[in-house]
């Protein structure tokens, strides 16, 4: 089954599996997901030609999609297996076949490796590609290949509120002013359309013109003296000129603009760069309650999770403006005329990220994106991105400090990936982070204070009266007049309610009835108080209370509560009451 569940349609009869080795045992072909190819040459690398096919074996027992979907991972790989080509190389003897690598020799590489953190993650890719060798899996080179390195802590941070604002503003704006451009050309049209216009006139023209180019992408041109093509003049005088601003921009986005819809996405669900230049037009849902909404599946793609785990689901939906599903409706109605072409031109193609290009004719070397359909463009590269920052007039891609910031600092919670992952590399060694959450611990840290201040049971648990002390409703008092809370006139403040949280208390078994009955009257204030009300006059007293029930044990409040007077019955009324406070 395809990934939209459709039946995935069978390979023809003649079709046999793609070699990823060339006879001549020395260029290995990687087909990514899409099929197409790319090749790694082994022999121009500064080794021997055992080595060349030894490493050309390893490194295409990993060309397959279960482990390098994409040729960003194999030429990542291919990089840093030039690393230690050249290293081998430089060696007063270098090794002529894969059984003279020693311990001391992946040594050394590591010793030329450990200085940095991306000279450390190529010691590692390349000492597991060789570790695949059966001839290198036992003795001390194999000791040497499994070597622990330490994975290199990354130093980048969250942007602060006031630097996301502006980049989120800046790309607001880019592409508010690009989807209005093309709402109003796309009136313009449907009113062409309707026969609204009189023919031969300058609105009539302008809607020709539209028709054209939402039909081909862009207007024809016609071969000028020099051999120099230009549009027609009666399109020309009508538009304002041939440039691409009053030509086909009128219905598409431009790369640049595609750019500043992408950091809007990166800023409202947290995706990716690589998430959202592979992502598919969003399936809409009607609103059951007929109010209205429409509720978008949003299909989210993260090949590092490994086979099988690619994909996960994401449901929005556009209440209005400032809802999350608004901009999903948005970027569709901005691409809606590029996607129709685009299925015009190549059936079945389903990417949301659609734009037309100024470079027609010319694709791009990367076979892990999708290949331009006439001169529309797909997704967005590390240039196009490039590009809107120099245009917005900031500096470095917004992506990955982005996503940072919108997980870490903004949402708070993982945007697929793992929680462990949100926790370790996006959320603990975040400086805004840390910064933001020292005053919520400080005030954590107090109200813990105070919680415990006023629910802990302080006063003293003793097993006979002291006949110094003086009794009162809840307890027995030692010293009054250096009580907690003092009363302006002198001696205690406090509600008898407070004893068991002040240490002048002492409580013996005399009191222990009454206190058990204290404990149930509450509880039956509990259930019939409004929560924040219990919460806010009962709820510290009755956790000193529970305190003191465990203490004492379920059998000896059994028989605390089997000892309850009428004396005891009236000072707990009383007190419940009001009628004993100072």
């Amino acid at each position: 089954m395809s990934r939209r569940g459709r039946r995935a349609s069978l390979p023809p009869a003649d079709f046999s599996r793609p070699e990823r080795i060339r006879p001549d045992g020395l260029v290995v072909r990687h087909y990514n997901m899409a099929g197409r190819v790319k090749e790694y040459d082994f022999s121009t690398l500064p080794v021997t030609e055992p080595v060349q096919r030894s490493l050309a074996v390893l490194f295409a027992a990993r060309c397959d999609p279960n482990h390098w979907s994409v040729h960003k991972s194999s030429k990542s790989v291919w990089e840093k297996v030039e690393k230690f080509a050249a290293f081998l190389a430089a060696q007063d003897a270098p090794p002529s076949c894969m059984e003279e690598f020693t311990g001391a020799l992946i040594d050394r590489f590591w010793l030329t490796m450990a200085s940095t953190g991306s000279n450390r993650a190529a010691f590692r890719t390349v000492c597991s590609l060789l570790a695949q060798d059966e001839r290198l899996q036992s003795g001390p080179v194999a000791d040497a290949l499994a070597r622990s390195v330490p994975a290199h802590k990354s130093t980048r941070q969250s942007y602060t509120t006031a630097e996301f604002g502006r980049i989120k503003l800046e790309a607001r704006r880019m592409f508010r002013s690009a989807l209005l451009r093309i709402e109003d050309n796309a009136r313009h049209l449907e009113r062409f359309r309707a026969g609204e216009f009189k023919p031969g006139s300058k609105q009539w023209v302008v809607g020709e013109a539209l028709e054209l180019i939402a039909r081909d992408g862009g207007l024809p041109r016609i071969p000028g003296p020099s051999g120099q093509p230009y549009i027609a003049k009666k399109y020309r005088k009508a538009l304002g000129g041939q440039a691409t601003e009053v030509t086909w921009q009128r219905l598409f986005l431009s790369r640049t603009e595609a750019a500043a819809l992408g950091v809007l996405l990166l800023a409202e669900y947290g995706w990716n760069l690589s998430v959202i230049d592979r992502a598919e037009v969003p399936r809409a849902t009607p609103d059951p309650g007929g109010e209205g909404q429409v509720t978008y599946r949003i299909l989210v793609e993260k090949r590092r999770r490994g086979g099988g785990s690619w994909y996960e689901t994401e449901n929005v939906t556009d209440h209005g403006a400032g809802t999350p599903g608004r901009l999903i409706t948005e970027a569709l109605a901005a691409t809606r005329f590029a996607r129709a072409a685009v299925e015009r031109l190549e059936p079945g193609t389903d990417l949301l990220m659609v734009s037309r290009t100024g470079r027609v004719g010319t694709d791009h070397a990367d076979k892990d994106r999708h290949p331009n359909v006439g001169p529309f463009y797909f997704g967005l590269s590390h240039d196009d991105v490039k590009w809107w920052t120099n245009k917005a007039g900031l500096k470095g891609s917004p992506f990955q400090r982005g996503r940072r910031t919108v997980t870490a600092v903004e949402r708070r919670e993982p945007a697929q990936h793992s929680q462990e992952t949100h926790d370790r590399v996006y959320v603990l060694p975040d400086k805004n982070v840390q910064e933001a959450a020292v005053p919520v611990i400080a005030d954590g840290a107090e109200e813990a204070v105070e919680a415990a201040r006023k629910a802990v049971l302080v006063a003293d648990l003793r097993d006979a009266p002291d006949p110094d002390d003086e009794e009162t409703a809840t307890a027995d008092c030692s010293d009054a007049e250096t009580s907690p809370w003092p009363a302006p006139g002198g001696g205690c403040g406090a509600s008898f309610l407070l004893c068991l949280a002040c240490r002048n208390a002492h409580v013996h078994p005399g009191h222990h009835p009454r206190l058990a009955l204290l404990h149930q009257s509450m509880e039956g204030l509990r259930s019939a108080l409004p929560p924040p009300l219990w919460r806010r006059d009962w709820s510290h007293h009755h956790a000193r209370l529970e305190e003191l029930k465990q203490r004492i044990g379920p059998g000896g409040w059994a028989d605390a509560l089997a000892r309850v007077t009428g004396t005891d019955q009236a000072i707990i009324d009383h007190l419940l009451a009001g009628d004993l406070n100072p």
